[in-house]
């Protein structure tokens, strides 16, 4: 039997605590997590003819506090994970992501924003995503006022968005994108910063969830039981004085166009069609869609589908189970 002497024991303590700190070193060596976004890029659309201009309503939603954070500041307004670093799909809520950063600040009826590319300077150069260079949205804090646009771009790259009419409160400026120059062209990126509009704002409660809500005439029913951060499937029935609607117009690239916003938070999900619209034919009255929701809880929906030259919007809550 070999004797183990002090000194062996000694240098073998040493050697131990040494591939211990390499081991660790080599677990904490990948952690930036701040590179890369979403996918893909949320797509939506604010006018009933497609051209940028607004197509917003103002909906019944939940009455939350504010979740901080003040127009044009610095930093980031939230925390969202990465593709490939353990956490969710991108939640839209940071203000920043792989070099890629989101300034603006509301001046009267519009916001005003930028965004900064790795380089420092004010991106130019952007890839469309379904017909758009740029999907914009606002959700007030409580989810009851939801605005989807496509703003213009000035040649210095500044965009302007036009939201007049905005109920007072805290409000979420997201801007939706493919950045066609810097490290992150071609990858989908959702960046927001929150901004405050000033008066005396009056909360609106969360409507339940249900199945199936109205607009314009129109009953719009979803079905499926998705659950947080699962792949899944939603399945949105348009119908109207209890016929099915088959008329539906393509709509940036599909019959309809889904998003949702997480209770609370106001986390972002953008809700992908299984199947793109056929120029000269009708869509309808069934739609499915791709649902990946990250957390669980009341998510308020709004899906937009057009028809004869106009653009609908209808919201409802779906809760997601954990």
């Amino acid at each position: 039997m070999t004797r183990t002497t002090p000194t062996r024991r000694t240098l073998l303590a040493a050697a131990a605590a040494t591939v211990l700190a390499l081991g660790l070193a080599a677990c904490g060596s990948d952690g930036t997590g701040g590179t890369g976004g979403m996918d893909h890029a949320a797509s939506p659309s604010a006018t009933a003819t497609g051209t940028g201009s607004a197509a917003g309503h103002d909906m019944a939603g939940m009455s939350h506090g504010p979740d901080g954070g003040t127009s044009g500041t610095s930093g980031m307004d939230g925390m969202s994970g990465m593709p490939g670093t353990g956490g969710a799909a991108a939640d839209g809520l940071a203000a920043e992501q792989g070099g890629y950063r989101l300034d603006g600040a509301l001046s009267g009826s519009e916001y005003r924003f930028t965004v900064t590319g790795p380089d420092g300077r004010a991106l130019t150069s952007y890839r469309p995503e379904q017909t758009k260079e740029m999907h914009f949205y606002a959700i007030r804090s409580d989810l009851s006022g939801f605005r989807h646009l496509h703003p213009v771009m000035s040649p210095d790259g500044t965009w302007t968005a036009p939201l007049a009419d905005l109920q007072p409160g805290d409000w979420r400026m997201y801007a939706s994108f493919v950045p066609g120059a810097g490290s992150g062209a071609g990858t989908g990126l959702v960046l927001s910063r929150t901004a405050a509009v000033p008066g005396q704002a009056a909360p609106v409660p969360l409507p339940a969830a249900a199945a199936s809500t109205t607009a314009d005439g129109y009953t719009v029913t979803v079905a499926g039981t998705p659950e947080a951060g699962a792949a899944g499937e939603l399945t949105v029935t348009v119908s109207k004085d209890g016929r099915p609607v088959t008329d539906l117009q393509p709509y940036l690239e599909t019959y309809a166009h889904l998003t949702a916003f997480h209770a609370g938070d106001r986390a972002f999900a953008h809700l992908h069609p299984e199947a793109k619209a056929a120029e000269g034919t009708g869509g309808g009255p069934t739609l499915a869609f791709h649902a990946e929701l990250p957390k669980a809880g009341d998510w308020r929906l709004f899906l937009q589908f057009q028809t004869g030259g106009t653009l609908h919007t209808a919201a409802l809550t779906l809760n997601v189970a954990a």
